[in-house]
């Protein structure tokens, strides 16, 4: 035992016992001494542990749940038992989740209280041999083992080994596939009763069954962000997946190249008008239309045409072109995408509500809509479409998305936008069209039209509103 802190006169600081006074006679016993217990490294070494387990369960969640399947077949083909294991667990992971879901709130729970009660004391007769006040040493000791333990939960317990799933997924499912089945069987019941017990619950509360619940747009963004900040999936993809769901929303009018920038081919055109049309257009695909492109009658492939070219052929282009999709412009982009898919070409011809010729989408308008555009598909020659200025301010193309513009200026366009471009932002703003100079302020931007391309709107300037 050590005699720390209050030493009275004539104590001390090693010992307990008396020092003798100047006369040679000894003193008063020490009446304030205190004791300082050994460190518990043994209960170090458990939390430690469960912080790891839980790191454990954490790791094989994630690597089982997004492991692809296409590769885990491939070890199972190889004769990796884990494997097969894994791809059962991925294909059915209710139980395997609420297994999961329950080790890891059991771990976290031990971990904490256990720190709190085994190194709480110690940790604060240490506090207060560094000069802490006594009556707060066991307290401060105590939040302060409880804020260590909950860091290095957090970092070794979740946030490292998700990293590490994410980046060696298939390993670590095959792996870890057995030991986390074996460890649902034997937490069957459990997972049965904490199940029927929440659904009991649920029941008495009066809350609509699970499958009744809507989840919107917002809150899947929302969880994406959380996704991304823990670590669960990367900014890449969190970008990937916002896509997909702002895809949904969108009509197919959106994204589709307009009529007024169509690229055709006249049937009747001649092998010196065809090779000119072909040699102008930077497409692979080119509609073939009688007299006008509101009277599409096919869609034909440029390497077709060039190869008969090459060969010396004639050019019959009703034999070459092929029947593309006709779908409507309110069509959602997913639907677009599946008529795609089916249609004998890739292009889809979209049609207003009257009949006519709106403009055309491909699948790689699609894509662009969902990761953002291409360099290889932008003319070196064109100007960017947004350009930040030495003052701070934009200068916007009016052919911009009205996504982008919002991702960009950090705008609300409501539910019942009925826009897909920054042109058309401002015709719904003015109700009307407008001329160069003319401005208006909306969500404390200025938007300025600064030129006009006949009836288009063509570039404005924007730029932020004092407060």
């Amino acid at each position: 035992m050590v005699c720390i802190t209050a030493y009275p006169s004539g104590c001390s600081r090693r010992t307990a016992f008396p020092v003798a006074d100047r006369d040679g006679a000894a003193g008063k016993p020490c009446a304030s001494t205190q004791t300082v217990t050994p460190f518990p490294w043994t209960d170090l070494l458990i939390i430690g542990a469960l912080i790891l387990l839980n790191g454990v369960f954490a790791m094989s969640e994630l690597a089982i749940v997004s492991a692809r399947t296409s590769r885990l077949r491939s070890a199972a083909e190889q004769g990796r038992t884990g494997a097969g294991v894994a791809m059962s667990l991925a294909a059915d992971p209710g139980k395997f989740l609420s297994t999961v879901q329950i080790g890891i709130t059991l771990v976290g729970i031990i971990a904490g209280a256990y720190s709190g009660a085994s190194l709480g004391g110690p940790v604060g007769e240490r506090l207060a041999a560094l000069g802490v006040a006594p009556e707060w040493a066991d307290d401060v000791g105590f939040i302060t083992v409880i804020a260590v333990t909950t860091y290095f939960s957090l970092v070794i317990g979740e946030l490292v080994p998700k990293q590490v799933a994410l980046r060696a997924a298939v390993p670590i499912a095959v792996t870890m596939a057995r030991p986390m089945a074996m460890i649902a069987r034997i937490a069957a019941p459990l997972v049965w009763l904490l199940d029927n017990s929440s659904a009991l619950i649920i029941r008495l509360l009066g809350v609509r069954p699970a499958g009744q619940t809507s989840v919107t747009a917002e809150e899947l963004h929302m969880l994406f962000a959380e996704a991304t900040r823990s670590g669960v999936i990367e900014a890449e993809q969190s970008q990937i997946l916002a896509g997909v769901v702002r895809l949904t929303e969108r009509p197919v009018r959106e994204m589709m190249t307009p009529r007024t920038e169509l690229d055709w081919i006249d049937i009747a055109a001649d092998e010196d008008a065809i090779r000119a049309a072909i040699e102008a257009s930077p497409h692979s695909l080119l509609p073939v239309a009688d007299g006008s492109p509101d009277t599409v009658l096919g869609v034909v492939k440029a390497r077709e045409v060039l190869g008969a070219l090459v060969a010396g052929r004639s050019i019959d282009l009703r034999a070459l072109m092929a029947k593309p999709a006709i779908i409507p412009d309110q069509l959602d982009a997913m639907d677009a995408l599946r008529s795609l898919q089916q249609s004998e070409v890739p292009m889809a011809m979209v049609h207003d509500e009257y009949g006519h010729l709106d403009g055309v989408v491909t699948p790689v308008d699609v894509l662009t809509a969902l990761v953002g555009s291409f360099a290889s598909d932008v003319d070196q020659g064109d100007v960017p479409e947004i350009v930040e200025r030495a003052d701070g301010s934009l200068l916007v193309s009016g052919a911009v998305s009205a996504d982008t513009l919002a991702d960009r200026l950090g705008l609300e366009y409501g539910q019942d936008r009925e826009f897909a471009t920054t042109a058309g932002f401002v015709l719904s703003v003015l109700k009307k069209l407008p001329v160069e100079g003319e401005h208006f302020t909306e969500q404390s931007w200025r938007f300025e039209v600064v030129d006009m391309d006949g009836r288009k709107i063509d570039k404005l300037l924007v730029s932020e509103v004092a407060p």
